[in-house]
């Protein structure tokens, strides 16, 4: 049983929470290390007679984008009820446990630790008890200040219970001098700086907020009466929802029993999306911005085969994430498009590794070639980036010694050289392999034949090409995005200790 506490002069919240981590520990390699983590999911409802198994349903449907802890906060009108786990969320809920979070609204978070350690005391949401009432927080992104807020609020006598950005907000909603939740809403997010998609979930109220430059996705479904917010529309399929719109850059909703409010209660800032989404991060199925991704992914692929051709008998991709580039790259370059690649779906963070190595292990584990596809030809990889260039080493030499003619590695976006202060987990600088070497340098590195990267200018004019003619809002252009990744071009500014220090990666 979930443990309740009953409602005493104000609502009071009932969380289930487990001591220790459902993931062990281990030394064991990542198969996941050297390639970009995702950021957080959120996804929340209001007004559904199921809205636990609901929102299950949708962080299902976001699992890609965080993977290490999931919670639920559920209302039932009088108190918010609080589940929270380590791991996947198939496995951090039971039907029983779905069945104790009653209440016809309710938000929830997957999540991978950009900011904070991996850890229990970090799962979100947040939910706590103040002095109006009980508030619960769900957040994806980063905020760039912080450090300078978490400092201030422990001198005035804050205390933290975890090392999240979200706390920040949290406690910032709470001492606000505002009169209803809303207006404290508003007036903790207009102290911070940097990217957040942010649920709020009341005792009667659902809040979600976009910032000012729109870094993070955020979109807006029905499902029958009831109100539906995602980080993206895919998990509006999996529950039969209808996509609605996409909440803007700036935007705040307020959805009670009266229905929906819109406000903006945030100055305007240049819209700067993060164009990582459309390479990596959102599912290929996903809208975005009224962006169609799965076709934004096949577009970098064709510019990567016109920039970039070379001769070869087959161009295969990294699955899955550079399965829609390939198949543009093949589209335009008229090499026969081959899975010459294998992914298994059923790595999980934690595995026994055998004492006797064994070659590419971690790699491996996730990956294994066709020999009989690839064997003596002339082979294009086709991924979507490099980030340290340990897991392209191991991937060219998989390939050669499954009898490779000659491998060349192409990358569907630029060299990634910055690390991400808005909520994408990047190594430092000093990690970043191309920060510190050149494309000749890299390729050499990886061992590949040849190396291609594509030009940030022809990948943002692929991703706009893919907007459908019907979307609504501004018109997108160049400018539109972040890309501080590729560009080093940070469109909001962070405190000096956040500046990761360039130090020597490698030696070629």
């Amino acid at each position: 049983m979930v443990p309740r506490i009953p409602p005493l002069q104000r609502p009071r919240i009932a969380v289930w929470m487990p001591r220790r981590s459902l993931l062990p520990e281990t030394s064991g390699a990542d198969p996941s290390k050297g390639r970009p983590k995702s950021m957080c999911g959120v996804f929340g409802i209001f007004g559904h007679d199921e809205a636990a198994k609901i929102v299950y349903l949708g962080l299902h449907a976001l699992q890609h984008r965080g993977q290490e802890s999931t919670g639920i906060v559920t209302s039932d009108g009088r108190q918010l009820i609080a589940h929270r786990g380590m791991g996947h969320v198939i496995d951090v809920y039971s039907e029983k446990r779905l069945e104790d979070l009653k209440g016809m609204h309710g938000i929830g978070h997957v999540r991978y630790s950009t900011s904070g350690d991996s850890a229990i005391r970090n799962a979100q949401p947040i939910a706590i008890n103040y002095s109006k009432g009980s508030l619960a927080v769900a957040h994806n992104g980063n905020l760039t200040n912080a450090e300078l807020l978490h400092h201030d609020l422990e001198e005035r006598g804050s205390i933290f219970s975890s090392t999240t950005d979200t706390e920040v907000i949290v406690h910032l909603i709470a001492k606000s001098k505002q009169a209803t939740v809303v207006d404290r809403v508003a007036d903790a997010l207009n102290q911070v700086e940097g990217a957040y998609s942010l649920l709020c979930q009341t005792e009667d109220a659902l809040i979600a907020a976009r910032d000012p430059m729109g870094i993070r996705p955020l979109c807006l479904g029905k499902l029958g009466t009831a109100h539906v917010v995602s980080s993206e529309p895919s998990s509006f399929g999996l529950i039969n929802a209808t996509f609605v719109r996409d909440i803007e850059p700036g935007e705040m909703l307020v959805i009670t029993k009266d229905g929906m409010k819109s406000m903006r209660p945030f100055a305007e800032k240049p819209r700067r999306s993060c164009i990582f989404e459309m390479v990596y991060f959102a599912r290929p199925d996903a809208m975005l911005d009224g962006i169609n991704v799965y076709e934004a992914r096949k577009n970098l692929g064709r510019a990567l085969a016109r920039e970039s051709a070379v001769d070869a008998d087959l161009v295969i991709p990294v699955p899955d994430s550079g399965v829609p580039a390939t198949i543009g790259y093949a589209e335009a370059s008229g090499i026969p498009f081959e899975m010459g690649l294998v992914r298994s779906h059923y790595v999980g963070r934690t595995f026994i590794e055998p004492e006797q190595s064994i070659r590419h292990f971690g790699v491996r584990l996730k990956l294994n070639p066709i020999a009989d596809i690839i064997a003596g030809k002339r082979v294009v990889v086709v991924d979507d980036s490099i980030v340290r260039g340990t897991t392209s080493r191991k991937i060219v030499k998989m390939l050669r010694d499954a009898g490779a003619k000659e491998v060349h590695m192409r990358i569907a976006s630029p060299p990634t050289q910055w690390p991400c202060y808005y909520g994408v987990d990047t190594p430092t600088r000093s990690e970043l392999i191309a920060a510190t070497h050149s494309v000749a340098e890299v390729n050499q590195y990886i061992t590949s034949d040849t190396l291609a990267y594509l030009s940030l200018e022809s990948l943002t004019k692929a991703v706009i090409a893919a907007r459908r003619a019907a979307s609504v809002g501004k018109p997108l252009t160049e400018n539109s995005f972040c890309h501080a990744c590729w560009s080093g071009e940070y469109p909001i500014d962070f405190t000096p200790s956040h500046k990761k220090q360039q130090l020597p990666l490698l030696h070629v």
